[in-house]
């Protein structure tokens, strides 16, 4: 099956650009354009004064082709995806996990944190300045 796919997409290809070719080598519809500078005139001297007749079914020719390749492509990728063995290369293989019990959850033991104190038998060497008070002195006597 994975060669006829190839085989396909490489015909997909081929009627692609077979299209592009045939798109640009018609003469546009107004004056000159994309198809006379592309060769619409080459295009008039081999098929004849009946050049845009020619021209149209090709790309109607062409478009149904691309569509009908197009979408026999996707249903072949399709089975393709469907029918993959798991022996081939194409396709990853499946792991079957076995599902265990979940282990049951025990408490972690927590260690009490200690923090060092510095001892306090050093007495402080300055002394603060009184805060200044509010009140007025007392009158001497």
């Amino acid at each position: 099956m994975s060669i006829v796919l190839g085989i396909l997409t490489f015909i997909l290809i081929l009627v692609s650009l077979f299209l592009i070719l045939v798109v640009l080598a018609q003469k546009a519809k107004s004056d000159g354009g994309m198809g006379a500078a592309m060769g619409g005139g080459m295009a008039e001297a081999a098929f004849g004064a009946d050049t845009g007749n020619v021209l149209s079914k090709a790309t109607i020719n062409g478009a149904v082709a691309f569509f009908v390749l197009a979408f026999a492509l996707y249903l072949g990728r399709i089975y393709e995806r469907k029918h993959a063995s798991v022996n081939s290369n194409n396709a990853l293989p499946t792991i079957n996990v076995p599902v265990a019990a979940p282990a049951p959850v025990t408490a972690i033991p927590v260690m009490p944190m200690t923090v060092p104190v510095a001892p306090a038998t050093a007495a402080p060497t300055s002394a603060a300045a009184p805060a200044p008070s509010s009140e007025a002195p007392a009158p001497k006597k």
